[in-house]
């Protein structure tokens, strides 16, 4: 038996950056743009991705600079995990701080980022650039997908 997977020995809190950043699958699903309801505080996904998240790799375009260009996008930390509502059930640090495992598809596991793709969880060929396209038109652009689990075999 070899030694347990740190996310499962350590907490949140206790991860060192690099580990923090591996629980990310690379879905890109929490770069999309949501929009709530502020009487229910409902929120509604859309299929339209933040201006810095590349549709096909799934990942930001300038990650270290995010917060430059995107004044609003969320920094995820273990405290933010445990408030933010919002995150994918299939959401790594999400699972982690729920004290559940990661999917067969996340990339600890599997040893491949592809195959968060290869199951369909993430937005790859599935958004549009948040680009040009008006705040009042965004109803036109909601969707449900971000929030299925998707159990597709790998085979």
């Amino acid at each position: 038996m070899g030694e347990m997977p740190f996310w499962k020995a350590k907490s949140l809190d206790d991860m060192d950056d690099a580990e923090w950043e591996s629980l990310c699958d690379g879905c890109g699903l929490c770069c999309l743009n949501k929009l709530e309801d502020w009487e229910t505080a409902e929120i509604a996904w859309t299929s339209i991705r933040c201006t810095l998240l590349d549709g096909e790799s799934c990942r930001c375009k300038d990650y270290p600079n995010r917060q430059a260009t995107v004044p609003d996008c969320i920094q995820l930390t273990p405290d933010a995990v445990r408030e933010i509502t919002w995150l994918p059930p299939t959401c790594g640090y999400r699972l982690v701080a729920e004290g559940r495992d990661l999917y067969w598809w996340h990339p600890l596991l599997s040893g491949d980022a592809e195959t968060v793709h290869a199951a369909g969880i993430s937005v790859r060929g599935r958004t549009v650039a948040e680009d040009g396209i008006d705040i009042e038109d965004y109803e036109d652009y909601l969707v449900t997908w971000p929030l299925e689990v998707g159990e597709k075999s790998s085979g």
